[in-house]
Formats: structure tokens, C-alpha cells, sequence
């Protein structure tokens, strides 16, 4: 088949799984070439470098990277606004002769990238209501409000996950109809080919250890004091990513800074639990085995043996 009718393909699994030097090598195998195309939530925003792991310049190897550094940290993060961008980009990449290669962990913006997805509006003065109740009750007592409305959405969300609490509320205020049914069945928008990174759990648990021990050593504090000077704090979406809210919290003395880098790595192997839970779910993701010494390039050949015709360069 021509390259451009090589379907759309995903990168996907937990953090620290190797996505992103996956995603590279097989940019570079593909015949005609490809172009990565981000869907990890934080590494959308400037200046979160460090935090998210993103790669650096040299390490993208000279392949096409999209949509990182594409909001302020004062800016929300949308996946409706994703959504868009990262459809209009495919089709820029497609025009260019390349396949795109999305890649990331972020499951609700992969799914809304790659299949037949529509977000329910938003209303404003609704919004504003719920916004109102989550600053004056708390994110806890909100969810029990969810539970009693929608209980299915309240036991996905984290109880102190107020964003995403206000936005079920929202939803289902508008719509009368319960959260999830915003989430249709797992049909796609054009062919593609989804790829889990399945690392085994001590090895992981080690990896995400390792990494945030290098992002403190690599400056993540220094990073943060930076952000904080461009608005972090204010920012709903970025002041509470992993790492970037613990280290605000050892600023403000609720931690030491120790206790802050143990937590970000706690929470993190948490994140990465549910990530692979997340994209477990998904029936068409094809699991390729990346333990410690798994080499990038032959994790990406193995990813074109997966595909219909497909000629490395």
C-alpha cells in the first residue's frame, strides 16, 4: 500500500513505558517518513520541560514533533481544543506524504485524537455555578453530590479531583443524561493502529523512580520557581500536575522538598496503574512486551510487522 494509506498509528501506555523513543525510531523507519504528533496533556504547556519528561531536541533526532509548547501554564487544558488540533494536524502531516505517530499517555486525548468522539458544550453560567460550589464546599463534598446524581462517573473520578467533578456536573446538567454517555462506543475516524508499551510492574516502578531522581537532579525545583514567576499557580490544569504541585507545596512548607520528590514518585507509579488500566480497557490496542534493555528501534520494526504492508527505510 502507499504510505499514505498507512493508517494513523498510536504510541501508547503508562508513563516511563518508552513511548517517546518508540515513537522516534518509528518515525524514522517508516518508508516515507513520519511525524510524531503529542498526546501527553502536560506536554502541551511551555516551559513544563523537565517535569514531563519531554524530549529534547537532540533526542528527537531530527523528526517532526507537534503540538508541544503550545499553551501557557495560566491556560486550561481542553480535549475538546485537542481534539481539533490534533485532527487538523494529522491532515497537515497526510498532505506532507508523512504518516502521523501520535504519542502519549494521556487516554482521554488519545481517544478523542483517534476515534469518532463527540464532546458535549459547555455552558458557561453553568460552569460558573459548580466552579462557585467547588471553592466554597471542596472537591470531596461535590463528589458526594456527583455520587448521588451520577454514581458511575463519581467512581472514576478521584475524589479530589475537582476539575474533572465540576465537568461531570456540568454535563450532566445540561445534557440530563449521566457523564459516560459522553464516551460512545470505540469506533475509530480513519484506520489506525494502536500500540501499548507493556512494561513489567517492578521494572516500571523502578523506571518512574529513577526518572524523578533525574528530574530533581536535572533542576525540576528551579523549573517550578521559573513557572511560578509565568502564573503556574494559577493555572488549573498545570499547578497540579505530578511534581509540579509537590514542589509548590514544599515552596509554601506543607513538605520538605524530600518529602516532595517521594510523593511525585508515589503518586506517579500510581498515575501509571492507571494509565495501563485505561488502555487495557481498549480491546483494539496491540501489547508489545519493552522491558529494561528493550531497544527502541526493534520495538518500532515490530510495530510495522503489525501493519497491513509497511517497508522500513
Amino acid at each position: 500500500m502507499g504510505q499514505s494509506n498507512v493508517p494513523l498509528i498510536a504510541i501508547t501506555g503508562p508513563t516511563a513505558s518508552g513511548k517517546s523513543d518508540v515513537g522516534v525510531a518509528l518515525a524514522q523507519l517508516l518508508e516515507s517518513g513520519g511525524e510524531v504528533v503529542n498526546a501527553d496533556a502536560m506536554q502541551l504547556y511551555r516551559g513544563m520541560d523537565i517535569g514531563t519528561a519531554k524530549l529534547t531536541g537532540a533526542e528527537m533526532q531530527g523528526v517532526r514533533h507537534h503540538l508541544l509548547d503550545v499553551l501557557d501554564v495560566t491556560q486550561t487544558a481542553e480535549v475538546a481544543t485537542y481534539q481539533g488540533q490534533a485532527r487538523d494536524t494529522f491532515a497537515q502531516v497526510r498532505d506532507r506524504g508523512h504518516v502521523p505517530v501520535l504519542v502519549g499517555g494521556s487516554g482521554l486525548y488519545v481517544r478523542a485524537a483517534l476515534d469518532d468522539l463527540r464532546f458535549p458544550g459547555t455552558d458557561p453560567v453553568v460552569r460558573a455555578r459548580w466552579e462557585a460550589e467547588l471553592e466554597a464546599l471542596g472537591p470531596h463534598t461535590l463528589h458526594a453530590r456527583l455520587a448521588d446524581r451520577d454514581p458511575d462517573a463519581a467512581a472514576k473520578i478521584l475524589p479530589g479531583n475537582g476539575r474533572r467533578i465540576v465537568r461531570a456536573l456540568e454535563v450532566g446538567e445540561i445534557t440530563g443524561r449521566p457523564f459516560a454517555a459522553s464516551l460512545p462506543e470505540q469506533t475509530y475516524l480513519e484506520p489506525a493502529l494502536q500500540i501499548g508499551l507493556a512494561v513489567p510492574r517492578e521494572q516500571l516502578d523502578a523506571r518512574i523512580d529513577a526518572r524523578v531522581e533525574r528530574m530533581w537532579a536535572a533542576g525540576l525545583v528551579e523549573e517550578v520557581r521559573a513557572l511560578e514567576g509565568r502564573g503556574l499557580r494559577d493555572g488549573l490544569t498545570a499547578g497540579r500536575a505530578l511534581g509540579y504541585a509537590q514542589v509548590l507545596d514544599a515552596f509554601d512548607g506543607k513538605t520538605t522538598e524530600d518529602e516532595a520528590r517521594e510523593l511525585t514518585a508515589r503518586l506517579t507509579r500510581r498515575f501509571a496503574r492507571k494509565q495501563e488500566s485505561w488502555f487495557r480497557r481498549d480491546p483494539r490496542v496491540h501489547w508489545l512486551e519493552a522491558p529494561d534493555g528493550a531497544d527502541p528501534v526493534d520495538l518500532a520494526r515490530r510495530v510495522l510487522q503489525l501493519l497491513p504492508v509497511a517497508s522500513p527505510a
